[in-house]
């Protein structure tokens, strides 16, 4: 993983850039000096939003200008990075038209690479800025950054023991304490978690991390840890099992939230819990027609190996929900429905707490991460509904898929006083500005500041 060093010294010379919306941008092209405005003309600039002109100054060194659109976020300051050439630039104009805290935090995205398996090679330099940069931008971009590459991280170096041996590495680094089940107790004490993961190679486990802050709100988070999911028994198509590493996304955005939140010195009281396992196939795998009892009692038929995930989601609740936390936030990779309906872009929010809900789509629509919010509708229920068992894990329709998956989770929750749960990608398809091609963060921002915003509101 690659982190360049995005920002220069306020002393250090820089190359002028100008910032202008979209509406003022051919006045703002019309004020430059007139052989900025030949130049210009002659290379056929048009002052549209996203639009880089560089034209050479008086010394041959290029002077730039971007056209912003009407509200600019991160993601416009990681593309305004990328297109400029390297070197040093300073904002000579139109500082104002971005919140510093965006443009640092998109100025930071913009340098992720992620290179752990490429031979040493010198990457292409990108641009630096100076700038007083804000701690929080800086906090955010670093959490997704370790996220992302935890993501990326190939299962064959990243399986239980190594998702487990990130979590103690956070504990010793924030005076935290950890706690791990495995073996015989985790199959008498969560049974749903051993009966995905005991057929994998790698032995499943539970870990439990706890960043104690005494008398501060108790938040709970919980993080799909399937380090690579084959489908089980009901296989996945190849197509489908190329990008199964990605399937600890869950685990990774937790983790690196709990890093977050605890280098914001937000006032919660934090448990992380990470269900750590391979769905593998081999002799010992669970399979479809299987009945399986919870850590809460509820047995649970198979109906297919593939919907694994809220199965062990299922016990880590359960185990949350014990302690009956004020805020219970669950993440993962969990159907393929959710981004049927949403696309890659955008998690699928769940909650029956309208206030939680606000606020975390109101923090994602004002900083570039848009959630959308999808309903937790009882009649569903009757999709999981087992001729055998309290339960079908993967139901009798293929409708509404990211709803029953929800429905599902929510029956092993009962005491906390808000529970959220988000389905989320964690992969990016395609490469964009700040977002390249692969693993992704996502929910990671938009949920630190929707904690730090609801932290704030319990204290005062």
């Amino acid at each position: 993983m690659a982190v360049d060093d995005p920002f220069a010294p306020a002393h250090v010379p820089a190359r002028p850039l100008h910032l202008v919306g979209e509406a003022e941008a051919g006045a703002a092209v019309g004020a430059l000096a007139e052989p900025a405005r030949r130049w210009l003309a002659a290379t056929g600039f048009t002052a549209r939003a996203g639009r880089l002109a560089l034209w050479p100054d008086d010394d041959g060194l290029p002077a730039a200008l971007f056209v912003l659109p009407e509200s600019p976020g991160p993601w416009e300051a990681a593309a305004l990075r990328q297109a400029l050439p390297p070197g040093d630039w300073r904002i000579v104009a139109g500082a104002d038209l971005v919140d510093p805290f965006h443009l640092a935090l998109g100025w930071r995205l913009a340098g992720y690479r992620f290179d752990r398996y490429r031979q040493a090679s010198e990457a292409t330099p990108l641009a630096r800025l100076v700038l007083d940069e804000p701690p929080r931008a800086r906090i955010l971009a670093e959490a997704v950054v370790f996220a992302r590459a935890l993501v990326d991280t190939p299962a064959s170096d990243l399986g239980p023991a190594e998702l487990e041996a990130v979590a103690r590495e956070l504990a010793a680094e924030r005076d935290g304490r950890i706690e791990v089940t495995s073996g015989e107790a985790l199959a008498r004490d969560f049974p749903l978690i051993h009966a995905v993961g005991r057929a994998g190679a790698r032995p499943p486990r539970l870990v439990d991390l706890h960043l104690p802050r005494p008398g501060a709100p108790r938040l709970v988070l919980v993080g799909k840890g399937v380090c690579f999911d084959t489908g089980g028994l009901d296989l996945k198509p190849a197509q489908f099992m190329r990008h199964m590493k990605k399937d600890m996304g869950g685990a990774a955005v937790v983790l690196g939230l709990a890093r977050a939140l605890h280098a914001l010195e937000v006032a919660v009281d934090l448990r992380v819990l990470v269900p750590a396992v391979d769905n593998a196939v081999a002799g010992a795998a669970f399979r479809p027609g299987d009945v399986l009892r919870s850590r809460r009692g509820l047995t649970v038929e198979i109906g297919n190996t593939d919907a694994e995930g809220r199965l062990i989601l299922a016990d880590a609740l359960a185990l949350a929900d014990e302690t009956a936390p004020d805020l219970l936030v669950d993440v993962a990779t969990l159907t393929g429905a959710a981004r049927i309906a949403l696309g890659p872009d955008l998690p699928a929010l769940f909650t029956p707490d309208d206030g939680f809900a606000a606020l975390l789509s109101e923090a994602g629509a004002a900083h570039g991460f848009p959630l959308w919010r999808l309903p937790l509708h009882e009649p569903y229920l009757r999709l999981l509904e087992s001729p055998v068992a309290d339960l079908d894990n993967a139901g009798s329709s293929r409708f509404a898929g990211a709803i029953t998956a929800a429905l599902f989770l929510r029956r092993f929750v009962e005491r906390a006083a808000v529970w959220v749960h988000l389905d989320v990608y964690c992969w990016n398809d395609e490469s964009r500005p700040g977002r390249p091609r692969g693993g992704e963060a996502s929910g990671l921002v938009p949920l630190a500041l929707a904690v730090e915003r609801w932290a704030e509101a319990r204290g005062s």
